[in-house]
């Protein structure tokens, strides 16, 4: 009965998107200028008023972007080009009364000025598009299919996206819904391929603006491996084809359904580490198609634009995959054992070493990601909040390890991310709750996990030590002091005021109620400047500080004191059993 019902309603959707059409065209006339200029025409609509409205958020960047903000020059028009009625009924709704026109045209520029991957550019050289940015989408109508055209500059050569082109077609475009044209984003330019690998018959591309010089085929191969690493976690391959596209020299990296778009720069892969950062970045974003946009908290999906879409769970979509980047790299063998040790122990210390983790949860973190931000607050109060990829990555560790160690190394983190995608993803098409997350957990570990769980919902210190021990590592940890002079401040210069930018809890200058944006106005009797402050504090020796907070100045002598910090380090025991060093191998797939 349920599979009759389904498969007629399937008829309806169709026969009712049969009668309706959305298609976009997306116009560069002055790439220079910054502006894409955008129609969308909507036929077959039966309604006398219809609602556009822009994504606030896009998925994969859990904050307001307000997209609506970069609009202007909305018009609405009927099939025979003639003005239709619209008002702007909040920030990023347009209603648009068409009365009894079949067809409404709007059109509208997308200013493209930002350099970062949640948000679209456009310069003189390349573009890049983040569709949540720039379309809108009818109220209600976030699972029609749509086609966009791309109308590009005619001096760039290439289109690149993980949308599917309409026959074979260089600027044609089709999603089946909105969520999935959300979820695409388009470079263009005079764009660089590098050679594509298949992995199970299945393509994967590399193309970017500007890629600069390094040994490219190289790359590729260790690209390869790392995808080829992260697949065999899953067992499965849900996608026809996937493009890495590299955005150009601008921050960050986000993930999608069958692509990721990313900042990338040659200069950082001319060193050893600087080569590590970038396959730890690459394997972070590719293994997100698996957790987060496949394995994901029911909460991430259907997507609310209009307000984001919380959920207490993001330590296990970003903190896991920040687990498993690194983790990967060492078992496509790209790193070594001691390399990624040293990465474990980094990653330990500086979670170990600041006070966040005394005041905020993993799944409080998470929740409050949108207000906080994805690595905590800023500001006076930073000192309370903790990163969800930081602690979430360090619980991946623990449960990984836990459950090797409670099934003689049988079960995995690795079967936990399997039995969710399975289960949840190809089974019930849905994503998981909270308990559902833990009776898996417990299910692969063969017994309940309390203690793990108690790590996520609460504060209490993790004992690194205990579980690395699991795969015969010796864990130590001793504090240290910094041995140069300690302030708890930092500074940045604006024109030429010097601005407290940071203030570390319980410093000294947290101990002398400095706060951040407070204005220096002079430092032992000079004029303030970022150089002088530079001078200053590298002596042991007191500091005259003169500053103004809302009008109103005051002067405190800052006095150095010293720093302690717990430093953990990380070395293979030498009395480890066999059993250890077997679950050491199975892990990190030593060869």
């Amino acid at each position: 009965m349920r599979s009759s019902l389904l498969f007629a309603l399937a008829l309806v959707s169709s026969f009712v998107y049969s009668q309706t059409t959305i298609d976009f065209t997306l116009r560069i006339t002055d790439p220079s200028s910054q502006i894409y200029h955008v129609a969308m025409v909507a036929s077959g609509f039966k309604e006398e008023v219809l609602e556009f409205k822009m994504p606030v958020w896009t998925p994969g960047y859990y904050q307001i972007m307000n997209y609506a903000k970069y609009v202007s020059a909305f018009k609405a028009t009927d099939n025979a080009g003639k003005p239709l009625k619209w008002e702007l009924v909040n920030k990023n709704t347009w209603k648009v009364t068409k009365g009894k026109s079949k067809t409404v045209k709007i059109t509208y520029d997308s200013k493209a000025a930002v350099a970062f991957v949640a948000n679209s550019l456009l310069d003189a050289e390349h573009g890049y598009i983040m569709p949540a940015g720039v379309f809108m989408h009818p109220k209600n109508r976030i699972s029609h299919p749509l086609t966009l055209t791309i109308q590009n500059d005619p001096q760039w050569s290439t289109i690149a996206t993980g949308l599917e082109p309409v026959n074979h077609s260089k600027n044609v475009f089709t999603a089946p819904d909105f969520d999935t044209f959300y979820d695409s984003p388009i470079l263009l330019g005079n764009l660089e391929e590098l050679p594509s690998f298949s992995i199970q018959n299945i393509p994967h591309y590399f193309i970017g603006y500007h890629l600069g010089e390094f040994d490219k085929k190289q790359f590729i191969s260790d690209l390869e491996k790392i995808v080829t690493s992260a697949t065999q976690v899953i067992g499965d391959i849900p996608y026809t084809h996937y493009t890495f596209l590299a955005a150009g020299p601008v921050p960050g990296g986000i993930e999608h359904l069958n692509s990721t778009g990313f900042g990338f720069s040659s200069k950082e892969l001319n060193s050893r580490a600087g080569l590590v950062r970038m396959y730890n970045f690459l394997s972070h974003e590719y293994f997100h198609h698996y957790n987060v946009k496949r394995i994901r908290p029911v909460e991430l999906g259907p997507f609310n634009y209009d307000k984001g879409s919380p959920t207490t769970l993001l330590w296990i979509s970003e903190g896991f995959t920040n687990y498993y980047d690194e983790l990967l790299v060492k078992r496509a063998g790209i790193i070594s054992q001691e390399e990624y040790l040293k990465e474990i122990e980094n990653r330990i210390n500086s979670y170990e070493n600041k006070p966040g983790k005394l005041f905020q949860t993993a799944s409080d973190a998470s929740y409050n990601t949108w207000a906080d931000g994805p690595f905590g607050r800023t500001g006076d109060d930073a000192f309370q909040t903790i990163s969800v990829y930081e602690k979430g990555s360090l619980l991946g560790l623990i449960l990984d390890l836990q459950i090797r160690h409670l099934t003689q190394n049988q079960k995995s983190l690795d079967d936990v991310m399997h039995t969710l995608y399975t289960e949840y993803y190809q089974q019930k098409k849905r994503g998981f709750t909270e308990n559902e997350f833990r009776e898996v957990a417990e299910r692969m570990a063969g017994q309940p996990l309390p203690e793990f769980f108690e790590h996520v919902n609460t504060t209490k210190d993790i004992d690194f030590k205990k579980y690395l021990s699991y795969a015969g590592l010796e864990t130590k940890m001793e504090p240290r002091e910094r041995p140069e002079p300690y302030f708890g401040l930092s500074v940045r210069q604006k024109s030429d005021t010097v601005v407290i930018s940071k203030v570390e809890w319980r410093s000294p200058a947290w101990d002398k109620s400095l706060h951040s944006k407070d204005i220096i106005t002079s430092i032992n009797g000079e004029k303030a400047t970022l150089e002088l402050f530079n001078q200053v504090i590298q002596k042991n020796e007191p500091i005259q500080i003169t500053f103004s907070r809302n009008g109103i100045k005051k002067e405190v002598t800052l006095r150095s004191g010293i720093k302690t910090e717990r430093i953990y380090t990380i070395e293979p025991h030498y009395s480890a059993t066999e059993s250890q060093k077997a679950l050491l191998n199975d892990w990190l797939k030593n060869r």
